[in-house]
């Protein structure tokens, strides 16, 4: 038992070594930039990857500016998609799954806007469709995705690879958390900086 938990920290502890530094980099800067056209950052992934968008999603808007909520009148504006599993559930089972993010997309996407995107293969259908849609309107993208980086990777403006063998969703998904915590604390020392 010991021996595996040795293991599974070193390979964690590769993967964390080899983080796309500069892609992550440019992620903070479309976030940014976001920000200051205030603009909206929608998040979307399936399973697991649904769980760390809305886990961040929650955190995000709460946490930079807790320690100076009184200080800033505008914030973030991160939102889960779809936003409830009421909608989720009607677009796919009245026009189908691959739809489930691109169908409410459609209905709030600005060129202000962000898209966060995140897959651990970079190919399901339905991120890919949403993908797409933002692309056509000139929204900016951040990937977050693993293995090889499927589709998403490609089509993504900040490419956050993780890159493991095939089926690591183990890992892929604990270092997509590790990194979306990294920018939560990225703009909450940032805000606290201003308001010195």
């Amino acid at each position: 038992m010991e021996k595996f938990i040795k293991n599974f920290i070193k390979d964690s502890t590769k993967v964390l070594n080899n983080l796309p530094i500069r892609e992550i980099a440019k992620a903070i800067n479309l976030i940014k930039a976001a920000y200051e056209r205030d603009g909206k950052i929608y998040v979307f992934g399936n399973g697991g990857s649904l769980a760390i968008a809305t886990h961040w999603v929650g955190d995000f808007n709460k946490t930079v500016f807790s320690h100076n909520l009184e200080k800033h009148i505008r914030r973030f504006q991160a939102i889960r998609l779809p936003t409830t599993e009421e909608e989720l559930t009607a677009w796919a089972n009245d026009v189908g799954y691959d739809m489930v993010f691109a169908g409410p997309l459609k209905n709030y996407l600005r060129e202000s806007d962000l898209l966060i995107a995140i897959s651990s293969s970079g190919n399901s259908k339905n991120i890919i469709e949403a993908v797409r849609l933002a692309k056509k309107q000139g929204v900016p993208i951040i990937g977050l995705c693993g293995f090889d980086g499927g589709k998403l990777n490609g089509l993504a403006d900040a490419k956050i690879l993780i890159k493991t063998k095939k089926g690591r969703y183990d890992l892929v998904e604990s270092i997509h958390s590790v990194i979306l915590h990294l920018i939560t604390k990225y703009f909450q020392d940032y805000f606290d900086e201003l308001t010195i």
